[in-house]
């Protein structure tokens, strides 16, 4: 069975007419996200041509916009965008009742696990796509941060481009405060308060992502707190301060604690265990998520509460 093929279509002069939600941004960034399914090579081509103009002026692809700019954009090729899902489909429906939080600015989302943040690799859609479609006046809406796909809890969107650069530099200077709970296999030592262990990404032939600790990584550091013990597992508080792919599932592992429900880095008859007391899922969840508001100007503090399969899992142990 082949893919069915991407439409192509072939666009008029285009000019735009920058806003704040632009503003400041590169003009090269700004046209790759304008000009969705144009290869990168032919966007620079027409920047080094001097098709792109900015108020009728030749600029470099490292020119940042100014709001009031207007910018020429000459007839290119594209992909016909991909149509957002329909808001009324249950799973997009059910996302509405997910938001814990929403301003002029941004919003905050208690994610459901199994949805991944956006579509791709034979999804047709995911969370940010599922947004799009419930808020179609939104002109600006964006992931600031990233959940794994059966990773539920806090995530950030942002709905200005502005609000998305200041807390994108929040993240960078680590003063965003996000914890998680993870229920991981066996008794946390209470002396492993961080591990301070270097991650690296590899991607294996399937395209599968796997991470490992490995010297050669990127530095990840990750803060821990044990909440509950039970007869053989732990309910820990895991606290990112770097924020790499998988970081909370390896360090975890590294310690030799996987965490229940984990596919990728857990173990089997731990799973197997949890199972039997309804846990069909990653127990990884994030609670909490603390940053300063940008807009606003004031520390904000947003709770997720956990689903009712991890609420029945604790329940569960508690009771053995």
């Amino acid at each position: 069975m082949t893919d069915t093929p991407k439409k192509e279509v072939a666009t008029k002069v285009q000019f735009v007419t920058i806003d704040d939600n632009h503003a400041g941004q590169r003009i090269d960034n700004f046209l790759l996200t304008l000009l969705k399914g144009v290869p990168k090579s032919r966007v620079y081509r027409i920047l080094r041509k001097g098709e792109v103009r900015v108020n009728k002026k030749r600029i470099k692809p490292v020119y940042r916009l100014i709001d009031g700019d207007i910018v020429r954009v000459p007839p290119v090729t594209m992909s016909e965008e991909k149509e957002l899902p329909n808001p009324k489909l249950a799973k997009i429906a059910s996302l509405e009742s997910n938001i814990i939080f929403e301003d002029n600015y941004l919003i905050v989302m208690n994610k459901p696990s199994g949805i991944a943040v956006h579509g791709g690799s034979g999804l047709k859609f995911g969370l940010i796509e599922g947004l799009r479609a419930l808020r179609p006046d939104a002109k600006f809406l964006e992931l600031v941060h990233r959940l794994d796909r059966d990773t539920s809890g806090c995530i950030l969107i942002a709905k200005r481009r502005s609000t998305l650069r200041a807390l994108h530099e929040q993240l960078r200077e680590k003063t965003v405060e996000k914890n998680y709970l993870a229920l991981v296999l066996g008794q946390w030592d209470k002396s492993d308060k961080a591990v301070n262990a270097p991650l690296l990404k590899n991607t294996v032939q399937s395209g599968e992502r796997i991470v490992r600790v490995n010297p050669e990584g990127k530095d990840s550091y990750t803060r821990f707190k044990i909440e509950q013990r039970f007869e053989d597992c732990t309910l820990i508080q895991a606290s990112p301060v770097t924020g790499r792919t998988h970081q909370i599932r390896v360090h975890t592992l590294h310690t030799g604690h996987p965490i229940a429900g984990d596919d990728k880095y857990g173990d089997r008859d731990f799973d197997k265990k949890m199972k039997a007391l309804g846990l069909n899922r990653l127990f990884l969840h994030s609670a909490n998520l603390r940053f300063f508001h940008p807009n606003v100007e004031e520390t904000m503090f947003f709770e997720a509460p956990l689903d009712d399969v991890l609420k029945r899992t604790l329940a569960a142990l508690r009771k053995t």
